[in-house]
């Protein structure tokens, strides 16, 4: 190894509130991510992990140095290679294990790299749930200069795709997809080739042109972030839906645990508005079923789920919160505006590929296209997107917010919304980014200018698309 990546290069706030992610190797190295995969070894008292990466190029040496420290551990390794993170989630509920880590840094440039945690079952790790006391333990090993000895425990190599393959298909009827052609955008990550197998194991009636489709962690997208929200990022993307005719498209971020959807026109759909389609599927299935959503924009979702018959519940947003969210009520279904998605029978965790299978089962059993179940949604709600800002005291500026729009109906369950009868806002800080991220919706298109209006002239400029 070289000498970056034998230093221990391990920066305090690459810890975030869900995960790891920092740049390598000047902030995560080898070295360093071994001290944090022993910390958390030790607060899960583990005995057997999985572990798995994603397409980074930095990946294969940082997964050797996770696999090292365990077995010098005595910790059992089941090395499940380079799959998506929601392949991941799977392995680790379907494994006999205590839980493991995918070595990822989700939609982040290629130059980075981190760790997303779960415990048996899969269950989410955070920092409010654990993730604090593998920081604090991670750099107190960094700082003692903590090596890992000769390996004591076994590993094993495991091939779970077409196992993952079996377990999404399982959650629809394959006979009511209809033939379609799918255009699907892989950000380089793994997701179209993970559908590509899919479709052959389900003998599923479905065309697949890809884009950007093969695995590469140098992530040759425009802008080089494989971020489906980025507006670069979905040119080529809504064009090739047009232009080859499909029935829909579908674009998935690079570790594959988000999915966003095109319909036949070329429209780029919100995790919003694909929530409430979704919850059409659930639904269907579950009459009454409760659905978690956060409250970032909330009208489409709460109104469509009351017409089908469903209860909504508002959460704080967040991949390791959702679920917790989920168990409490007893919900079937959670989606974010983010675009996550999230199932009660996939242990409560997110997933890119079943929101896909849904969709297309949903269209063939009402025989639709997807522009007829978004064009309600696009006709009564409007909605300004995700902008984020980067204010010197975002405390500061929400509390002025809520002084100033203290007229209206105000809630705090994630920063604060504030809604009136014909718009709405909700504000609220990031809890992966150091921005704070502002929601409008409206009634009706001159409802939701005016609203903005008003917002823009206290938070001033946006600076760009969050995750």
């Amino acid at each position: 190894m070289s000498a970056s990546e034998t230093a221990f290069h391990l920066a305090p706030h690459i810890f975030k509130s869900y995960d790891v992610r920092g740049l390598y190797p000047e902030e995560l190295n080898p070295a360093g991510l071994a001290c944090i995969v022993r910390a958390f070894a030790e607060h899960t008292a583990a005995r057997r992990l999985v572990v798995a990466r994603d397409v980074r190029a930095s990946g294969p040496v940082l997964a050797a140095a996770a696999i090292a420290a365990l077995r010098a551990l005595d910790i059992e390794c089941l090395d499940i290679g380079t799959v998506s993170t929601d392949t991941f989630y799977y392995a680790v509920a379907a494994l006999d294990c205590d839980g493991g880590f995918t070595i990822s840094a989700s939609h982040n440039p290629g130059n980075w790299n981190g760790l997303n945690f779960c415990r048996r079952g899969s269950e989410p790790v955070s920092l409010s749930s654990g993730l604090e006391q593998v920081r604090t333990r991670a750099l107190d090993l960094a700082a003692q200069r903590w090596q890992p000895g000769p390996p004591r425990a076994a590993h094993h190599t495991l091939d779970v795709l077409d196992d993952y393959a079996d377990y999404v298909l399982s959650f629809i009827e394959p006979k009511l997809l209809r033939p379609s052609r799918l255009v699907a955008h892989g950000n380089c990550g793994l997701q179209v080739k993970m559908l590509e197998r899919i479709v052959r194991r389900g003998h599923l009636p479905l065309e697949i042109h890809p884009i950007y489709g093969d695995p590469d962690g140098s992530f040759p997208v425009p802008g080089g972030v494989p971020n489906p929200l980025l507006p670069e990022n979905q040119g080529e993307f809504l064009a090739a839906v047009r232009q080859t005719g499909a029935d829909l498209g579908v674009a998935w971020d690079a570790d594959g645990d988000r999915c966003f959807f095109a319909d036949e026109t070329g429209y780029f759909i919100s995790g919003y508005f694909a929530t409430a389609i979704l919850a059409r599927s659930v639904l269907t299935r579950h009459p009454g079923a409760t659905v978690v959503i956060d409250p970032r924009n909330i009208w489409a979702t709460q109104e469509t789920i009351a017409r089908l018959g469903g209860r909504t519940v508002l959460s704080r947003a967040g991949m390791t919160i959702i679920p917790q969210a989920m168990r409490e009520h007893g919900a079937e279904f959670a989606g974010e505006m983010s675009a996550h998605f999230y199932f009660r029978r996939n242990h409560n965790r997110d997933n890119g590929m079943i929101p896909l299978l849904l969709l297309l089962e949903l269209l063939g059993r009402e025989n639709c296209r997807l522009s007829d179940l978004v064009r309600p949604l696009r006709e009564h709600y409007f909605t300004s997107g995700e902008l984020n800002f980067r204010p010197a005291d975002a405390a500061a500026l929400v509390r002025q917010a809520a002084s100033i729009f203290g007229d209206g109906q105000q809630d705090h369950i994630d920063g604060l919304s504030v809604a009136y009868p014909d718009w709405r806002f909700n504000l609220r800080s990031s809890n992966t980014e150091p921005l704070l991220r502002l929601n409008v919706e409206a009634r009706s298109q001159s409802a939701l200018d005016a609203g903005l209006r008003r917002l823009l002239e206290l938070l001033g400029s946006p600076v760009g698309a969050g995750h």
